[in-house]
């Protein structure tokens, strides 16, 4: 089963596939880190915006959201829950806007989904296009070289009678520039079981090879992945939030 048809098919359930998630602590963390940071401005862009929740949050924090995804059956979800918002199909290695925008998030490791070096980079630029003069761009990422292929995160939820079990976890075999993220969800109704698992393809990097991608463009700052309080990143921890401010 491919990662589209996977998404696609699954739609309804992403957010329940997503339910430990914070969203508001993230873009609550986004609005605090453009006053920092950036240039105060109000206009937004989420990369790889899924359903909408981070759009959510900014919306109901005064900014004019802009969201894009590849997959039309998340947008349309984004676009019931956001309609204030505009949502458009795009990849965000290769993206275009009318206009300008002051703040760029991606969120849920979702910068790793361009796949490559060389799309990581078309990515990097095209927000770098993208933002206004001291814009930001911030969103969290994993370094390649401190995934435990043992570690996985696993939740359960309920829904409409059906009760779900998710479950996920990065590979990465030691060299190269992919890793991947391995899917499960676990469908009970009535006693009756479905099962999908993927494995979707990702960029691999450490933490020093994204700054250098990011140097010649942003100011670049590390911080833990840590939403309640900024600390820098202590250069031990995997997992870290970048916040970059076009130079």
């Amino acid at each position: 089963m491919t990662d589209t048809i996977l998404y696609s098919d699954l739609s309804a359930y992403y957010d329940l596939m997503c339910a430990d998630i914070d969203y508001l602590a993230q873009s609550n963390t986004a609005h605090r880190l453009q006053h920092i940071f950036g240039n105060q401005g109000k206009n937004l862009l989420d990369l790889g915006c899924g359903t909408g929740p981070h759009i959510r949050h900014f919306i109901d924090l005064g900014y004019h959201c802009q969201g894009l995804d590849l997959n039309q059956a998340m947008l349309d979800i984004a676009q019931r829950r956001c309609p204030e918002a505009q949502f458009s199909r795009q990849n965000m290695c290769d993206f275009t806007i009318s206009e300008s925008v002051d703040v760029i998030s991606c969120f849920l490791y979702s910068i790793h989904y361009s796949g490559s070096i060389d799309n990581l980079k078309s990515c990097i630029l095209s927000a770098y296009k993208a933002l206004k003069p001291d814009g930001m761009l911030c969103f969290n990422a994993v370094d390649k070289n401190k995934i435990d292929n043992n570690s996985f995160t696993r939740h359960s939820a309920e829904q409409d009678g059906s009760q779900f079990i998710f479950s996920s976890r990065w590979y990465y075999c030691g060299k190269g520039e992919q890793q991947y993220l391995k899917l499960s969800i676990q469908k009970t109704t009535q006693n009756t079981q479905q099962l999908w698992q993927d494995e979707h393809t990702m960029v691999a990097v450490s933490f020093a090879e994204l700054q250098n991608l990011l140097s010649p463009y942003f100011e670049v700052h590390i911080f833990e992945h840590d939403y309640e309080k900024l600390l820098p990143w202590n250069g031990q921890s995997g997992n870290a939030l970048f916040v970059c401010t076009k130079q």
